[in-house]
């Protein structure tokens, strides 16, 4: 995970170095002022862009060592701080929309592979590639003009905190985790379709069955478990991609996550705040990954083997 990591940073500060772009420029160009070479070299050295970039490597490192990350470029301001504040929106939206995917993904899948070529089976399979063909920011705006034209409500614009407001929290959220949890379990119900098939013809589900066990507990004990491995997959990549990658839907419901901060740093150019959002992911999805190997070990034993 550790050398994975400084792989990253490395790739991500080289990367926007070498991008085109100049922040200072960007900042006095929104000022309208002319701005002389002097205050332009003056602005550099005071963000530390004027040191030979092995020297602002070390130093920006050095910070995420101590979990520093220094102050945006932009603004001036913690990014930790403007982490935070919006870490908790994107989160809560990304374990909402895994819940409801999960929930509509390994029954509705489940029961597609026991009904193999059945009217249910064509019907969850049309189910999942509309879900598929449906990106998520045009189902949110269906939404939210489905209430707006037949109940005449709108879903609340400004974002309340779980911890201060349940009902409020909710009444914004759940629309959007509905959305993007739709197109979510159209990938896990596909997957887990096709892996509980696959399981249901090996030679121990047969045997199972000649020994006259229940069909529920072999489709719980022995079908559902093995068949869940690549499943599980598919949900812990998908949960990590929803921390950052819901840009536009976070646009359509006024949401103001990780996604939106993500495009404001790039487009300003803020070297600091981008590469610390970067690195965000990219733990997001290397933690993912190592709590699905460890769920690899626990619904395999075969796997804890040496």
């Amino acid at each position: 995970m550790i050398p994975t990591l400084l792989g990253v940073a490395v790739l991500v500060f080289l990367l926007l170095r070498v991008a085109p772009g100049d922040i200072v420029m960007l900042k006095y160009a929104g000022t309208g002022a002319f701005a002389p070479q002097e205050a332009l070299d003056q602005e550099r050295a005071q963000l530390g862009l004027d040191k030979p970039l092995w020297e602002q490597f070390v130093r920006w490192i050095w910070g995420i060592v101590r979990l520093d990350f220094g102050n945006s470029m932009w603004t001036g301001r913690a990014i930790t701080e403007e982490i935070r504040i919006r870490l908790e929106l994107s989160l809560e939206l990304a374990i909402m929309a895994t819940v409801v995917a999960v929930l509509l993904a390994i029954p509705l899948g489940t029961l597609a592979a026991l009904k193999q070529d059945s009217w249910v089976d064509y019907f969850v399979r049309v189910f999942s590639i509309a879900g598929l063909a449906m990106p998520s920011f045009w189902l949110g705006i269906l939404i939210i003009l489905f209430f707006l034209i037949v109940f005449k409500w709108l879903p609340p614009l400004t974002f309340t905190s779980f911890a201060v407001d349940p009902k409020a929290n909710l009444a914004q959220l759940i629309w959007p985790a509905l959305a993007v949890g739709y197109r979510y379990s159209a990938m896990a119900t596909r997957m887990t379709r096709s892996s509980v098939l696959e399981v249901l013809r090996e030679d121990y589900i047969r045997t199972a069955r000649a020994k006259g066990l229940w069909e529920k507990l072999i489709l719980s004990r022995h079908a559902l478990k093995n068949a869940m491995l690549p499943v599980i997959t598919v949900i812990g990549l998908e949960f990590a991609f929803l921390i950052g990658g819901l840009v536009v839907t976070e646009q359509v419901f006024n949401l103001n996550g990780i996604g939106m901060l993500f495009v404001e740093s790039i487009t300003r150019r803020d070297y600091t705040m981008t590469q610390a959002l970067v690195l965000l992911v990219s733990f997001a999805f290397i933690l993912v990954n190592f709590i699905v190997d460890l769920t690899y070990a626990w619904l395999d034993p075969r796997i804890r083997y040496q």
